[in-house]
């Protein structure tokens, strides 16, 4: 892998890390207005993108590991801050969304407390 592929492939891990941590967000938003099948379908949607992140980043060391060495660059190590956000995100929308879930519920029977 060249210099610019590798730059290539450290820009498509920020840009897809970067949507699957809005859509994260996006998902917890919609959970607040109680719309739950549109925060799970965003939930979907991050998945999909960190599917695309880890397959990336798979590539990267599976080329190390047949002896591929690259110097490790700022932009990789954000690239992988990206993924990493993007991760917790997506795992805290998850709570977020069960947890209003519940208060739904809760206020259904019981009222705006």
């Amino acid at each position: 892998m060249n210099e610019v592929d590798y730059q290539e492939t450290a820009f498509q891990l920020i840009l897809s890390a970067g949507n699957a941590k809005a859509l994260a967000f996006k998902a917890i938003n919609f959970s607040k207005l109680n719309k739950f099948e549109e925060a799970y379908k965003c939930l979907e949607e991050a998945e999909k993108e960190l599917e695309t992140v880890h397959s990336l980043q798979f590539g990267l060391i599976q080329k190390e590991a047949e002896g591929q060495k690259n110097d490790i660059s700022v932009l990789l190590i954000h690239s992988q801050d990206h993924f990493m956000d993007s991760l917790l995100a997506k795992d805290m929308a998850k709570e977020f969304i069960q947890l209003y879930e519940r208060m739904n519920k809760i206020e259904k029977v019981f009222g705006n407390l």
